[in-house]
C-alpha cells in the first residue's frame, strides 16, 4: 500500500495516524479535515487506505465512508466513540468498513491495517482474474461472431470457419482476435 487519506477535524490525530503510518509501508499521506474535502479527494485520486476519525465537522463520518466503500476499492478504517460502535458498525459493516473504537491502541491499530491490507491485496487479485476473464470472453464471442459470419457469407460449416481463422492467424501471424476483427470489418459493414 502506498497512498492514505486520514480524514480527522484534530490535527493530532493526523500527527499520531500519520506517525503510525510512516514506520510501516506508506509512503503518501494526504489529510483532510470534512467529509466534503475528502470526498473531492475521491473523485481526482485513489488510495490504497482511507482512515476516518469520526466525528467530522460536517458530518459523523459514517455517510463518508459508505461512499468511499461504494466508489473505491480502498480499504477503510472508521474510529468512532465507544459508546457508538456498536450502532455504527451495524450501519457500514456490510459495506465493509473496518469500525474501531476510541481511543485505539498501536497494536490493535496496526493489526487492523495489517487486516485491511491482506484483504484488499486479495481483493485485487481476484479483480484482476475478473477482467482477465472478462477479456477472454470478450474474444471468444469475438471468434465465434466472425465465424458465424463466415458461415453466413461463405457457406462454410463451422469447423471450416474455426479452421479457417486459425489458419489466417498463423498465416499472417496475428492473434485470432485481430483476425476476427478484420473478417467482421470485411463482411460487416
Amino acid at each position: 500500500m502506498d497512498k492514505v487519506l486520514i480524514v480527522s477535524s484534530t490535527n493530532t490525530t493526523f500527527d499520531i495516524i500519520a506517525d503510525m503510518l510512516h514506520s510501516h509501508m506508506f509512503s503518501s499521506i494526504v489529510t483532510r479535515q470534512n467529509g466534503a474535502e475528502a470526498r473531492r479527494d475521491l473523485i481526482n485520486d485513489e488510495f490504497d487506505l482511507i482512515i476516518i476519525d469520526s466525528p467530522l465537522p460536517d458530518e459523523l463520518g459514517d455517510d463518508f465512508a459508505l461512499h468511499a466503500a461504494e466508489t473505491t476499492t480502498a480499504g477503510i478504517i472508521l474510529i468512532v466513540k465507544s459508546e457508538l460502535l456498536m450502532d455504527i458498525n451495524a450501519n457500514v459493516e456490510d459495506s465493509g468498513v473496518f469500525v474501531l473504537p476510541k481511543p485505539v491502541s498501536r497494536e490493535f491499530f496496526y493489526q487492523a491495517v495489517k487486516l485491511l491490507y491482506a484483504s484488499r491485496k486479495r481483493v485485487m487479485t481476484l479483480e484482476n482474474e475478473n477482467n482477465k476473464l472478462q477479456k477472454k470472453i470478450e474474444a471468444i464471442r469475438l471468434v465465434d461472431r466472425a465465424k458465424c459470419v463466415l458461415i453466413q457469407y461463405l457457406n462454410m460449416t463451422e469447423p471450416q470457419a474455426h479452421r479457417y481463422i486459425e489458419k489466417q492467424a498463423m498465416d499472417l501471424r496475428q492473434s485470432r482476435v485481430a483476425t476476427a476483427e478484420n473478417i467482421l470489418k470485411t463482411y460487416e459493414r
